[in-house]
């Protein structure tokens, strides 16, 4: 049980991982080049479509089930700091998320949503944003990695 527990954990933190890491170096330096109207419409659209299904089982599942290949797993003295570590880590990352990038994302959508001006809605938000979301690939990509070693030691 622990090790489809753990397996499943991993597979979740990579894809996790996987979503902040296209964003740091596909998505936000694409969008970089684009002017301020197709910038804030275009994350306005990114932002609306990502909350859907498969968002909260890699998101919310992938933390819960991070956390349950700690407890399973916390008996086997060669898995146990790096099952604890790795979900740690992505808790940290879903922490981040919520506390950070989140209402960021919240205020975007609904200065688009009430007309506000593309250029001062970027200027708050793209360097911020993209530097939190480095936050959140360092993070997620780390706890991956813990994860993953807890499997396979």
């Amino acid at each position: 049980m622990s090790e489809t527990v753990t397996v499943v954990a991993v597979v979740l933190a990579g894809l996790f991982a996987g979503l902040f890491v296209t964003f740091s170096y596909g998505v936000m330096p694409g969008l970089r080049h684009t002017d301020d109207k197709t910038f804030v419409h275009a994350m306005r659209e990114i932002n609306v479509a990502i909350l859907n299904p498969m968002l909260a089982i890699i998101f919310g599942g992938g933390t819960l089930v991070a956390i349950a290949a700690a407890v399973i797993g916390f008996d086997d003295q060669d898995a146990r700091w790096w099952l604890v570590t790795g979900a740690l880590l992505i808790l940290a990352t879903s922490a981040v998320t919520m506390a950070v990038n989140v209402p960021m994302n919240d205020r975007l959508v609904a200065g688009v949503d009430a007309g506000e001006p593309p250029a001062p809605l970027r200027e708050g938000f793209e360097e911020p944003w993209v530097r939190w979301n480095i936050v959140r690939s360092v993070l997620s990509t780390a706890g991956f990695v813990a994860l993953l070693v807890g499997l396979v030691v």
